[in-house]
């Protein structure tokens, strides 16, 4: 009932406390002590209803335990905890790792992760608005994600909102910048994307129209494959914290939305790294970022040197001998 319920155990839930209580400022008081606070905030983000809350913190008035979730949501995105618990990997150690998962779960060499975005519903918000409305005809945050072969979030970027295509969020990024690094560094590593994103030395996208039976068309099977971890993501995180699904709508400001958004994410990989059981059963389908078909290929992010084009059909060309 406790993992039900919180979507930790107890033991996880204990150690969560304690790490909150020594590395955040988030402090309990006589009347509700830290755990309390906590248990109401992890009982929000796995419901997304305050009803639920109130009846099992010690019947907490509303306004208190919205004053509760506001303080551990902060706590939970203090830095301390943030680089802790989403870590994209840094070292060659730590890539090397990754990618012979990839490898021998999907066959496709040098992956360090898979990209993607889903958008998070959230109340019309009162300034700029125009910012938020998605062209699935709701306000969101955009929120592009990494993940591992594990389905473990190595980065995550909630600062965009719902109208923003996946491609601007791709290029405004650290990671993409991070990535050309590495490759510049000559580390043949890339990230998985589907065809709304650019083709890179980086980031490898499906081939599209790939003749049956061709290498070309093998390649595209693996990718599709693989990046179907982003997915399988999206879809754990949202059952888990169910705060988060489309039906929900975060009545929050687009700033605490995406501090919301970013809790889950840490709460995410602490139960993944405790082994606990996904809930079931699990959603067939996340909403996700922008439809591939939709992209638009004259967008910012397609818009690079011809030379890091060429460069990109050339390490995928590379790619496709390896296989």
């Amino acid at each position: 009932l406790f993992v039900q319920q919180l979507r930790l155990d107890k033991t996880t839930f204990e150690a969560l406390c304690h790490e909150l209580r020594h590395k955040t400022s988030l402090k309990g008081t006589k009347e509700i002590p830290l755990n309390v606070k906590v248990f109401c905030t992890l009982s929000f983000l796995a419901t997304g209803s305050y009803q639920r809350i109130v009846g099992v913190s010690q019947h907490l008035a509303q306004r208190t335990a919205s004053r509760c979730i506001r303080q551990v949501i902060d706590a939970l995105n203090h830095s301390a905890i943030m680089e802790k618990w989403i870590k994209f990997p840094k070292t060659r150690q730590d890539r090397a790792f990754i990618k012979q998962e990839f490898q021998r779960r999907f066959g496709l060499p040098g992956v360090i992760g898979c990209i993607d975005c889903t958008h998070i519903a959230l109340v019309k918000p009162n300034h700029e608005e125009h910012l938020f409305y998605n062209r699935k005809g709701y306000h969101s945050l955009n929120v592009q994600m990494v993940c591992d072969s594990n389905l473990l979030i190595l980065n995550v970027n909630a600062k965009f909102g719902g109208a923003t295509h996946d491609s601007h969020i791709w290029s405004s990024s650290r990671v993409e910048l991070y990535m050309r690094e590495l490759h510049q560094n000559n580390e043949k590593v890339w990230l998985l994307g589907d065809s709304g994103y650019p083709q890179r030395p980086w980031l490898m996208t499906p081939i599209l129209n790939a003749v049956e039976g061709s290498r070309e068309d093998q390649y595209t099977r693996l990718h599709v494959q693989a990046r179907n971890c982003i997915e399988r993501c999206f879809g754990l995180l949202k059952a888990m914290w169910r705060c988060l699904l489309r039906d929900r709508v975060l009545h929050y400001h687009p700033r605490v939305a995406s501090k919301i958004t970013m809790a889950c994410c840490v709460l995410h990989n602490i139960a993944l790294q405790s082994g606990l059981p996904p809930p079931q059963p699990l959603p067939a389908a996340h909403d996700n970022g922008d439809d591939t078909m939709m992209q638009d290929p004259t967008s910012t992010a397609f818009v690079g040197s011809q030379s890091e084009v060429i460069q990109g059909r050339a390490m995928l060309s590379c790619l496709l001998n390896r296989i």
